[in-house]
């Protein structure tokens, strides 16, 4: 087993990243390389592996959903009272990796994270489907449970609580932004020999450098 896993490997060849092609703003070419994977029909490109930090300094990742890019930063929803958002309300520093294997391209990004506003949070909680939103109401997130039964009866309940009326947006669950320091722009080449370009902030202007891969 060790040695077969050891033997996948593969050679990228598609395409190359140079400083001189690059936007000067991180989040000018992240849009540029995210509708190229909206393009080439990437499976959920938004998909993100979120890391946070727990209060006894151990790091923690999962796959979130990318819901916008607002105010110069990446926003995402989720419940506050899970394991991430406990994380995030004493660490409020965290990392984010998009990798999209078809293009042979990863974006990593660091930075700060904070709250978005309940009015956004509203609005987007509005714009999700109705399962969505009971579920929103259904689940202690991250926390242990005694079966799905349980999940399944409160499911019931609440369904039958706002039959025929607006699900609200429950208080435990909402938006967050993801305000970059650091953005790196990896590109697949041949040979191992990578195109990386990072992105970093010194004070309000961006510094771009080429990394070794």
């Amino acid at each position: 087993m060790n040695n077969s896993i050891a033997d996948i490997r593969k050679d990228y060849t598609k395409r190359s990243l140079e400083i001189a092609q690059a936007s000067s703003s991180p989040i000018e070419q992240f849009k540029i390389w995210f509708q190229e994977a909206v393009s080439a029909a990437v499976p959920e490109p938004n998909a993100m592996n979120l890391s946070t930090i727990s209060a006894d300094g151990k790091p923690a990742s999962r796959i979130v959903l990318l819901k916008g890019i607002e105010d110069g930063g990446f926003t995402f929803f989720t419940n506050y009272e899970s394991r991430k958002g406990r994380e995030m309300s004493g660490h409020p520093f965290v990392a984010i990796t998009f990798f999209w294997p078809e293009l042979e391209r990863q974006v990593r990004i660091e930075g700060r994270v904070s709250r978005l506003s309940d009015h956004l949070s509203d609005v987007y909680f509005k714009s999700r489907p109705r399962g969505s939103q009971v579920g929103a109401w259904v689940s202690p997130q991250s926390h242990v449970i005694a079966s799905r039964e349980m999940l399944i009866e409160q499911q019931l309940a609440i369904e039958q609580q706002y039959e025929n009326q607006e699900v609200p947006r429950p208080p435990h669950w909402g938006g967050y932004l993801v305000t970059p320091a650091l953005v790196e722009f990896w590109q697949g080449r041949p040979s191992r020999l990578h195109d990386r370009i990072q992105y970093t902030l010194h004070g309000e202007a961006w510094k771009l450098e080429r990394l070794a891969p």
